[in-house]
């Protein structure tokens, strides 16, 4: 089981048997509505080098990281190879029985080998809001292709929080089955829980 914490637009703590690793922290004020990064882990994952992403200084280093597993993909932050916005790195995440993928600001469908190496994953983190990465459908499509038994959405706007220029969170959901609004911003991810949709909320 990987304890996972949602802190806010792509940066996620996930924490097994006392360790932890925070992935894609953001700097101070670059995200409107969430709190600044002020974390400690035994380490720290950032998919690529924009401010909203890469505040590895918000993340005390400290503790080990021995049970976890890391593997890093490369893809692209744009649907142009990487013309645009640069590369992405996707990370998994394994530990125990458990693989989670956080996908970062990925702007396009991962090419066949990473796909191979994301298929059947516990859990995907991926961005929905569109505009600096993949939207709703776009999203769907990658979900559908690597088949994890759980989704969580990342990366858009509320009322209350995020980019002006992303998209809600609903229209992703409108294309998902089995939708689990969790009231809460943690999770408990084993390798057995049911098939679908987790909503994390912002607290």
């Amino acid at each position: 089981m990987i304890k996972l914490k949602w802190l806010g637009h792509s940066c996620f703590r996930a924490e097994y048997e006392g360790q932890a690793v925070v992935l894609d922290p953001f700097a101070p004020g670059s995200v409107p509505g969430f709190r600044d990064i002020d974390e400690t882990a035994g380490m720290v994952l950032c998919s690529h080098q924009h401010h909203d992403h890469n505040y590895t200084a918000g993340v005390r280093l400290s503790g080990d990281t021995s049970h976890f597993k890391v593997t890093a993909l490369e893809t692209f932050h744009d649907g142009c190879g990487g013309e645009q916005r640069g590369a992405n790195l996707v990370h998994i995440l394994e530990a125990g029985s458990v693989s989670i993928a956080h996908m970062g600001d990925i702007g396009c469908m991962p090419g066949p080998e990473a796909i191979e190496q994301l298929r059947g994953v516990t859990a995907m983190l991926i961005p929905v809001g569109g505009f600096y990465t993949v939207g709703p459908e776009e999203a769907m499509e990658i979900v559908r292709a690597v088949n994890p038994r759980v989704v969580i959405p990342m990366h858009y706007r509320s009322s209350s929080f995020g980019f002006d220029v992303l998209g809600t969170v609903e229209e992703f959901l409108g294309l998902c089955g089995n939708v689990t609004r969790l009231g809460s911003d943690s999770a408990e991810i084993t390798g057995d829980m049911a098939p679908g949709t987790l909503v994390f909320e912002y607290k």
